[in-house]
């Protein structure tokens, strides 16, 4: 049976996470745990997160996740990262003043910011709630049976500014572009959420369920 780690750092949208990993594949084994063992042996780990990020890195560094994140990715074995999951994989957040992350990636999380405009000149609500379209800017396997173009989920008032842009497999738009997943060799992580995207976020879950963290 295939097992799936949900990291349990206690900053997570931990159960609907895993109920929806349950839909899309009944067979599969998951675990939400904060056991550093159980997410060594499991053949996936996911990182999710929410709130705020200097709280997320502090329980991260505090319980040891940091370590398990690291042994997960140089494992090889398929790791999806979700919001702050994905925000905590950058080198550094300009929330709560500036915090250093994690540095799995070269790039920074910016701020929205109070006066966020469309082109046109609509003033645009902060954070970023709701659906919005996201565009694939690589072919990836996570992107199996997920039109370009499908809506997802988003609630967030930072995003991430990717340094090596030929990694940024998906990107959307909200006032300014910005690099909603990322992906390099057995690593792949959104912004948005899968779990409350419907149909193509279930998708993706499957996708991630059944990759064998290879590009």
């Amino acid at each position: 049976m295939s097992s799936v780690a949900v990291i349990d750092y206690g900053m997570g949208n931990l159960h609907s996470v895993a109920k929806a990993l349950e839909h899309v594949e009944p067979g599969v084994e998951v675990l939400v745990t904060a056991d550093p063992q159980k997410v060594r042996d499991a053949d996936r780990v996911l990182l999710p997160g929410v709130g705020a990020i200097r709280d997320c890195m502090a329980e991260i560094r505090r319980l040891g996740v940091d370590q398990e994140v690291a042994e997960a990715i140089a494992s090889g074995k398929p790791f999806l990262g979700i919001c702050v999951g994905y925000q905590a994989l950058m080198q550094r957040s300009e929330e709560n003043g500036g915090v250093d992350c994690l540095g799995h990636f070269d790039g920074e999380v910016k701020f929205f910011g109070e006066e966020l405009k469309e082109t046109d000149g609509e003033r645009l609500k902060v954070p970023h709630m709701g659906w919005n379209e996201v565009h694939q800017s690589i072919d990836h396997p996570m992107w199996q049976n997920i039109a370009d173009g499908s809506r997802f989920y988003f609630v967030h008032s930072y995003y991430v500014d990717a340094a090596e842009k030929a990694l940024v497999a998906g990107n959307c738009h909200y006032g300014v572009d910005f690099d909603v997943a990322i992906a390099r060799d057995n690593v792949f992580a959104t912004q948005f959420h899968p779990e409350k995207s419907h149909t193509v976020g279930l998708q993706l879950l499957k996708n991630f369920l059944n990759w064998d963290g290879k590009a």
